[in-house]
């Protein structure tokens, strides 16, 4: 049975701290209790800490400004972003030049720009299918575009590449209520290709629970004894487990501690950051 810890006790333990953002340091009303303390402290302790987080929305310099407002001081380098996934991702993968239609605000559409992606409207023709966030637009209406963009490309034998930057399927909105993120999206999307096609294009995830991010927060930490602290155990605790960092689930977001029992237990449980 997973332990319970307190935040002391985590501190003690380890040198570096990973933090998720949504559900964990913030919802979408406010910060949580005892996330500013928190991030406080580990400033004034010279601790390396950084948020790996799956928001493709904002580059890292206005999801600062965003935090900031929420009441939690989180300087933009201290942001490890899957949007900063996509752009790297497009580069490196020779998909930089290419037609990109993006579900997600202005700002997934920076990313993209950043990767060398030349963005064009869901109705156009395109060569990739970024999937970056549920705002923006029409939930509903941007779904069927894209699933209509994809389904005119695999028939006319185009070649399309389907990404998504952030497999979180909810989040907190506020205390005890959530909503759908781009992971809802792509779910939709995909389930739709699936009903259409024998062997359909598939999503490539970028953000949590692939364990790129969590190498390069310990890249920028200079050191592996780390935990990570989240509240989901399908994104942060089994990408944290792939990345071999020990990981603390917290009780201030999204999953249960029983829940999921097809998954890697986390290392610790958490009540909260107070």
């Amino acid at each position: 049975m997973t332990a319970t810890t307190t935040v002391d006790a985590l501190l003690e333990r380890y040198d570096a701290v990973l933090l998720d953002a949504y559900g964990v340091l913030v919802t979408g009303d406010g910060a949580l209790p005892g996330a500013p303390a928190l991030v406080g402290r580990l400033t004034r302790e010279g601790r390396p800490w950084y948020v790996v987080t799956n928001a493709a929305s904002h580059v890292p310099e206005h999801l600062a400004e965003r935090f900031a407002r929420l009441g939690v001081p989180v300087p933009a380098e201290r942001i490890i972003s899957s949007g900063a996934m996509l752009a790297h991702h497009l580069v490196s993968n020779g998909l930089a030049g290419r037609r990109c239609a993006v579900l997600g605000p202005a700002g997934s559409a920076d990313y993209v720009r950043r990767g060398g992606g030349d963005v064009v409207a869901l109705e156009d023709d395109f060569d990739v299918l970024c999937v970056c966030d549920e705002a923006g637009g029409d939930f509903l209406a941007d779904a069927e575009a894209a699933l209509s963009g994809v389904c005119r490309a695999v028939d006319t034998g185009r070649d399309v590449t389907l990404l998504l930057t952030n497999p979180d399927v909810i989040y907190p909105t506020a205390p005890g209520r959530f909503g759908f993120t781009a992971g809802a999206l792509a779910l939709l999307i995909q389930r739709g290709l699936e009903l259409r096609y024998a062997a359909p294009p598939r999503f490539t995830p970028l953000g949590k629970p692939e364990p790129v991010m969590f190498r390069r927060a310990l890249e920028l930490a200079g050191t592996a004894n780390a935990v990570m602290i989240g509240d989901q155990r399908h994104t942060d605790i089994l990408g944290a487990h792939r990345a071999g960092i020990d990981n603390a689930l917290v009780a201030s977001g999204v999953a249960s501690a029983d829940a999921h029992d097809d998954l890697p237990a986390p290392d610790w449980l958490l009540a909260g950051l107070s």
